[in-house]
C-alpha cells in the first residue's frame, strides 16, 4: 500500500460520518496522523497536551490519538500496511490477519472467480486481498463508520469499490463469487459484546445458505466455537489457527470448496502452513484407540481439536487417546508433528492436593506450568495452594528452585496428574 499524507476524499461513503472518523477526513487530520510515531500509553497524556497547545482542536487530538493506538495494535494482523489504515475498535476485533485474508482470495481465484461481494467486509481485510489477486470487489458494509474506513483502506486498489448498505439488500447480477464475515457482536457505551446464535449475526447464516443454493462460489467466515451441529451439510469447514490461536473457522460451499473433503485444520506458523483434512462427516472417521500414559504426550493444536480430528492426529503419531473424550494423545516414541506439541512423560501420580504439595516441596519447585483438560480445576488457584510464594513463579529467596510442567487430566473415572517436561 502506497504511502501518502494527501487527505482521503471525505464525502465517500454516502451519508453522515460518524464522529471519530469525520476529524481525520480533513488535510489537517491526515496529516497529523500521518506524522505520529508509534502509539505508547505512557506518552499519550503529555502528547494530547502538546498537540492541544498547538492548537489542535480536542475532537481532532482524541480521533487521532484513538486512531494511533488502534494502528499500532493493529499491526498484529495487518504489519506495515495498518500504518496507512483507518480502524475501529469493533472492526480491528473482528477484522481477518491479512496472511489469513490471502489464505480465502486464493480459493476465489483458484475457482476462476471474477468478480466478488464483500458482503459485510468490514475494514476491508479480505478486499484487500482479493483485489491484489485483480479480482474485482464490490465491499458492502453497514456500519457508516466501517464503511468509511474501508474506503480509505481500499483507495489503493482500482479493483474495490465500497458500498454503504445492508449486505442482504446488494444486488448480486453479474456476481460469481460471495464473501461474507457476519458481524458478530453487539457494540454499545460499555464495549463490544459476543453473540453466539448464527441466526443472530448480520447476515445471518441462513443467508449465507440461500446464497450457496444459488450456485454462486460461497465462502463465510464464522466463530472457530461454532458447534459441529450447526455447520450446514455439503459445505467444506476449515478451521485456522494462527501462531497456535484459533481464528475462524470457514465454511466453503461450491466451487470454491474442495472435492472429498468435509473438514480441515489449517495451522499458519513460524515452520509455514501444514493442514489435516477428512473426508468424513463429523460422526464419523477413525475410531481412538484409548491407552496408558507412556513415552510421549501430545498437546493437539485447538484447530485439530475444533475439527474433530484428534483421532485422525493419533494415527499418524502411532499413538492413542488416555480417554475417548479428551484431546490428550499419549505415543511410546517422539515424533515430530506441526498438529501436536510434545512432551516427555516423567512420571504420573493421583490428581491430590496433598500428594502434589508433598511432590512440589520434595522436588524444590518454585515455577510450575499447569495445562487441563477435563478436570474442573483453575490452573491459577491450584498453583496459589501449591507453590511457597503462591503464583507462577514463587517468590521465595534464597533458593535456586526449578520449573516442572504439570497435566491434568480425567483418564476414565481417575482424575490424574502428569508430570512432563516440554521438548
Amino acid at each position: 500500500m502506497p504511502h501518502s499524507s494527501q487527505a482521503p476524499d471525505a464525502a465517500a461513503p454516502h451519508g453522515r460520518i460518524a464522529d471519530q472518523i469525520a476529524p481525520l477526513l480533513t488535510t489537517e487530520g491526515w496529516e497529523l496522523l500521518a506524522s505520529l510515531g508509534p502509539y505508547r500509553e505512557s506518552e499519550s497524556l503529555a502528547l494530547n497536551t502538546a498537540l492541544r497547545k498547538a492548537g489542535h482542536s480536542p475532537e481532532l487530538v482524541s480521533a487521532v490519538l484513538t486512531q494511533s493506538r488502534l494502528r499500532t495494535r493493529a499491526e498484529a494482523k495487518f504489519g506495515e500496511f495498518a500504518r496507512q489504515m483507518l480502524f475501529t475498535q469493533a472492526g480491528l476485533e473482528q477484522a481477518t490477519r491479512l496472511t489469513v485474508a490471502a489464505r480465502h482470495a486464493e480459493r476465489f481465484a483458484a475457482a476462476g472467480t471474477s468478480q466478488v461481494a464483500d458482503l459485510g467486509c468490514g475494514l476491508g481485510a479480505d478486499s484487500m486481498a482479493l483485489a491484489s489477486l485483480d479480482i474485482a470487489v464490490t465491499a458492502v458494509e453497514m456500519d457508516e463508520a466501517t464503511a468509511a474506513c474501508a474506503t480509505i483502506n481500499l483507495m489503493p486498489f482500482p479493483h474495490a469499490s465500497v458500498v454503504h448498505a445492508d449486505a442482504t439488500s446488494v444486488p448480486l447480477d453479474g456476481i460469481d463469487g460471495v464473501w461474507l464475515d457476519p458481524a458478530r457482536r453487539t457494540t454499545s457505551t460499555s464495549g463490544t459484546t459476543r453473540i453466539w446464535d448464527p441466526e443472530e449475526f448480520s447476515p445471518p447464516l441462513s443467508f449465507v445458505e440461500s446464497l450457496a443454493a444459488s450456485g454462486k462460489s460461497v465462502g463465510v467466515k464464522m466463530g472457530p466455537g461454532m458447534p459441529h451441529e450447526l455447520v450446514p451439510a455439503g459445505c467444506e469447514a476449515q478451521w485456522v489457527s494462527v501462531a497456535g490461536d484459533v481464528t475462524e473457522v470457514t465454511l466453503w460451499f461450491n466451487k470454491v470448496a474442495r472435492p472429498g473433503i468435509r473438514r480441515a485444520a489449517l495451522l499458519l506458523g513460524p515452520r509455514g502452513a501444514a493442514e489435516i483434512t477428512s473426508g468424513e462427516d463429523f460422526d464419523g472417521g477413525p475410531v481412538p484407540a484409548v491407552g496408558p500414559v507412556e513415552g510421549y504426550l501430545y498437546e493437539p493444536d485447538g484447530a485439530v481439536i475444533r475439527a474433530g480430528l484428534v483421532a485422525d492426529v493419533a494415527l499418524r503419531l502411532g499413538g492413542h487417546l488416555l480417554d475417548e473424550h479428551i484431546a490428550y494423545i499419549c505415543a511410546p516414541e517422539l515424533v515430530d508433528t506441526p498438529f501436536a506439541r510434545p512432551y516427555k512423560v516423567v512420571e504420573t501420580m493421583p490428581l491430590n492436593i496433598k500428594a502434589l504439595k508433598a511432590w512440589v516441596k520434595a522436588q524444590g519447585i518454585t515455577t510450575l506450568d499447569i495445562k487441563k483438560r477435563g478436570v474442573s480445576i483453575t490452573p491459577e488457584e491450584l498453583r496459589k495452594q501449591l507453590l511457597p510464594g503462591g503464583s507462577a513463579k514463587s517468590k521465595a529467596k534464597g533458593k535456586a528452585g526449578k520449573a516442572a510442567t504439570l497435566v491434568l487430566t480425567r483418564i476414565g473415572d481417575e482424575r490424574t496428574a502428569v508430570v512432563v517436561e516440554p521438548v
